[in-house]
């Protein structure tokens, strides 16, 4: 039982909500019952460690049986621990730590990809998060961040993917033009999702092709330098009176409607 919220296992672990601890350690925080479930049963040899409340053991039984069975013990901690080590101002029970996902773009690009989001200065962990969730949802083959984007460890970043994080190819700090280079040159094409390009329903059966879907800054979308680098740039149309659609979104129908075309071609 760990009962000081002070002690120093604690305070290392809630130091993984910044930047630099996670870069020195290698580890990530993971928080929540459906977080930690989907790294037990995906990628359970990331687990380090796993923190549970004593008040909600009996709640959690079959997550604790799960862990045990992937040789993962469950460690009962204070409510008031466990609060010290989470991100979350009300944590719902459980914690553990990860080590870092070992994905690469030479490994993405061996696999032959369909369909990936590749993001550029995507800067808030929700907008990431959820992309990530949707491009996993959508049958994407990976997501690729690019420096300037949110690390994708951050934990808001994490809890925003619920367990998707854990389902496909993530690669960060990647340079943009390189990597668009590289992936057209395993014959994928590049579309920019961009609010001055044509609109996404006449792109018709170019849809079904090997495709990376390329999304930029939430305030002000791709640099034009950017855009200059896709082989189209396409915009979701608004057919209704909103005044603009959340990356997220936007994100998730585009995502989608290459899925569908490329389905409806298999």
């Amino acid at each position: 039982m760990i009962d000081n919220p002070r002690s120093p296992r604690v305070r290392a672990v809630a130091k993984l909500a910044k930047r630099g601890a996670r870069a020195d350690t290698g580890l990530f925080l993971l928080e929540g019952p459906q977080a930690v479930d989907e790294a037990l049963r995906y990628r359970p040899e990331l687990l380090v460690d796993l923190y549970v409340s004593v008040s909600v053991q009996d709640r959690l039984a079959d997550l604790i049986a799960l862990a045990a069975a992937q040789g993962v013990e469950a460690q009962p901690v204070r409510d008031n621990v466990l609060e010290a080590m989470a991100d979350t101002v009300t944590p719902q029970g459980v914690v553990a730590t990860a080590r870092h996902l070992s994905s690469d773009l030479d490994a993405v690009l061996a696999a032959g990809p369909r369909l990936v989001a590749v993001l550029e200065e995507i800067r808030d962990p929700g907008n990431a998060g959820t992309i990530i969730r949707a491009a996993d949802a959508a049958g994407a083959d990976a997501v690729l961040l690019t420096g300037r984007s949110v690390d994708m460890y951050n934990p808001k970043v994490v809890r925003s993917t619920t367990g998707s994080l854990f389902h496909l190819p993530i690669v960060q700090d990647l340079e943009l033009e390189p990597t668009l280079d590289r992936l057209r040159a395993a014959g994928v094409t590049i579309l920019a999702a961009d609010i001055d390009g044509g609109e996404l329903p006449e792109l018709g059966e170019r849809l079904a092709q090997p495709t990376a879907w390329l999304f930029g800054n939430e305030a002000r979308g791709l640099l034009d330098e950017h855009v200059a680098l896709a082989d189209a740039s396409v915009r979701v149309p608004i057919y209704g009176h909103a005044e603009s659609m959340n990356l997220a979104t936007a994100a998730s129908v585009c995502l989608y409607q290459s899925a569908f075309a490329q389905r409806a071609r298999a």
